[in-house]
């Protein structure tokens, strides 16, 4: 589930470099990296994820948090930059 607002970015979206910011070739230079989100995570509406973060299975991410690295299966994290602020038990509901 992704709450509204959220953003889940894979690119700087430009170059670091100032030089080639100003060019035809900015986005040649941009650097790129995958986002993987695992199972059933939950993230807040207005949350940014930033590129090469990795959620484990069923991470929640708070409201408004800037996802700057990436985290294990089964914690919350919230803030800017995002931390872990509880780990999350796991639950058998087969019976």
């Amino acid at each position: 589930m992704i709450g509204s607002g959220a953003m889940i970015c894979d690119s700087d979206f430009h170059s670091l470099d100032h030089r080639v910011r100003r060019t035809e070739h900015d986005l040649e230079h941009a650097v790129t990296l995958p986002v993987l989100i695992g199972d059933n995570c939950f993230i807040g509406a207005r949350s940014i994820i930033l590129k090469g973060v990795e959620l484990g299975d069923r991470t929640i991410v708070g409201a408004g948090s800037v996802v700057t690295r990436s985290f294990p299966s089964d914690v919350v994290v919230a803030g800017n930059p995002a931390r872990i602020i509880k780990k999350l038990n796991s639950y058998n509901l087969d019976g």
